[in-house]
């Protein structure tokens, strides 16, 4: 295969008149080989193309040039990038988001969930939201001494830390690089409050600090659980843990006393909706205490992305999945107005709201709200010796 440049032009990036046109032009790129990604190159991966970035000048596709390969071409490898920032804490600003300040140990997730809602940030590293953004992954080491710093800083002021809001910080390089528990090991000594949202099992490697924080109400993890099946969790979080795996997770933590809340997120219609009081009801058993939901969001490029993914996976559904979420947003693929970005609106958007209320209100989920501490907050001891001098 060689590659072409193409001018990226507005008629190129215009939105479809309608969802019909949409789903056509989804079921064209499945078939079209200057599109998609081999199968088995992609093998183990959630989106199934890799498109340019929306940023960048010109749009690159591979085509057949009537060369023939003998050899197989390689499969795509996870590629670690480290980044160096100049701060590690973000700022929130957002209203129906429930923290102010966040840490991201990594850009990118080899998770490879083909509905994230990151995935279209990749785009700001001239990278694509597609396979990019899931073999294409960028680590801070210097997380843990940069948060050290900033938490020194006269004018801080301790709220709960978020850790996972945008990308998973317990996706598999976190094994290796132990960016998290270096971030963990920091928060513990000065007494800091953090949240944790994670669909990973590795987080149980962090019982150990995990516990001794919960015990002072300075830590909590929300554990992400999209379906029971694994097959459809095969073909949606194809890195991720199982089903099974992330309930024995939710039950680890919950016996090692640390309250875990259990997300239905994101429910996508027509694929996983049906499975909403089943998730809550073996969450509750394996020990969750409270339970949240997220209807698909699709951001930017992403709206595509999932298109693909629907025509490879589900082609028989895809005009029903759209046609739903245009309802939920006003007649629109997305709408990212605050209060509505998350839950949606209309009849079905209001009927799955309900279907989650009803079960979680019946199992006795969310019944108490859990109060992090701040005022517990000890900033973290300056440097001694020689080198404090300087």
């Amino acid at each position: 295969m060689s590659v072409r440049a193409k001018e990226t032009t507005r008629e190129a990036l215009r939105p479809y008149r309608n969802a019909a046109e949409a789903a056509e032009a989804a079921r064209r790129r499945k078939d079209d080989p200057a599109y998609r990604v081999e199968a088995d190159r992609r093998r183990g991966r959630g989106a199934v193309a890799n498109p340019t970035g929306r940023y960048e000048p010109a749009q690159r596709e591979s085509f057949d040039d009537g060369w023939e390969i003998e050899e197989e071409m390689p499969s795509l490898p996870t590629e670690i990038i480290v980044e160096k920032p100049r701060t590690i804490i973000s700022k929130n600003d957002s209203p129906d988001l429930n923290f102010e300040k966040s840490i991201n140990p990594y850009r990118g997730c080899e998770h490879g969930c083909s509905y994230c809602f990151a995935r279209p940030t990749h785009a700001f590293q001239g990278l694509s939201s597609g396979l990019d953004f899931e073999t294409k992954i960028f680590a801070k080491p210097s997380a843990p001494e940069l948060l050290e710093k900033e938490l020194r800083a006269a004018n801080y002021q301790p709220t709960t830390i978020a850790l996972g809001s945008n990308t998973d910080p317990y996706q598999p390089v976190e094994k290796r690089l132990r960016i998290t528990r270096g971030i963990l090991e920091v928060l513990n000594r000065a007494n800091h409050p953090v949240g944790i949202v994670t669909k990973s099992a590795l987080v149980t490697r962090d019982i150990d600090i995990l516990s001794q924080m919960a015990e002072r109400q300075l830590a909590k993890v929300a554990i992400s659980i999209t379906t029971l099946d694994p097959k459809l969790a095969r073909k949606m979080e194809p890195r991720a843990a199982s089903p099974a795996k992330r309930l024995e997770t939710v039950r680890k933590l919950s016996e090692a006393g640390i309250p875990v809340t259990v997300l239905v997120a994101p429910i996508i219609p027509a694929i996983n909706d049906h499975e909403i009081e089943a998730i809550l009801k073996a969450s509750h058993q394996a020990g969750a205490t409270s339970a949240g939901y997220v209807l698909l969001r699709l951001p930017y490029d992403l709206k595509d992305l999932m298109r693909d993914w629907l025509a490879e996976h589900y082609p028989d559904k895809l005009n029903h999945v759209f046609s739903i979420l245009r309802e939920a947003r006003g007649g629109k693929d997305y709408d990212a107005e605050w209060s509505v970005r998350q839950k949606g609106v209309g009849p079905h958007a209001w009927m799955i709201g309900r279907r989650f209320e009803t079960m979680a209100a019946r199992l006795g989920l969310n019944k108490r709200s859990l109060k992090m501490r701040t005022d517990l907050f000890s900033p973290p001891a300056k440097e001694t010796g020689q080198l404090s001098l300087f």
